[in-house]
């Protein structure tokens, strides 16, 4: 898998760089330079091509759609892992806080029902295993 994804990679980066350079040729476009552009529009196509054909290759990966929004607002999507890692910290530490709020919750309301209701609260801690 590895391999494949490596394979794609490169075809993808010289299909960029082809893209680049006929911006290039284009934007100062000469009349001579046309067979040297025509040679890079066939090198595009080319490389479209072998894209193509690795497309069976790498038909299993699942990307988060997420991934391409961040492309889409011209963001790194490096930068999708380190937010959803942020993002399930930031969660962890809520519900952490959670967790403690109603350990302290309990423990106070045990406390206080075994001002009220000691026998009770007796028989519920026996019960419990000494809560």
């Amino acid at each position: 898998m590895s391999a494949s994804l490596e394979n794609l990679e490169t075809q993808l980066e010289m299909f960029i760089e082809n893209v680049r350079q006929i911006r290039i040729i284009v934007s100062d476009f000469q009349p001579q330079g046309q067979s040297v552009l025509n040679q890079k529009i066939q090198s595009l196509v080319t490389g479209l091509q072998e894209v193509d054909k690795l497309k069976s290759q790498v038909h299993d990966i699942l990307v988060p759609t997420e991934v391409f929004d961040y492309i889409d607002q011209g963001r790194n999507p490096q930068l999708y892992t380190k937010d959803c890692i942020d993002k399930a910290l930031a969660k962890n530490e809520e519900v952490k806080g959670k967790i403690d709020s109603y350990k302290r919750f309990k423990s106070h309301l045990l406390t206080e029902l075994s001002k009220t209701f000691p026998n009770e609260i007796a028989k519920y801690k026996a019960i419990r295993g000494g809560e």
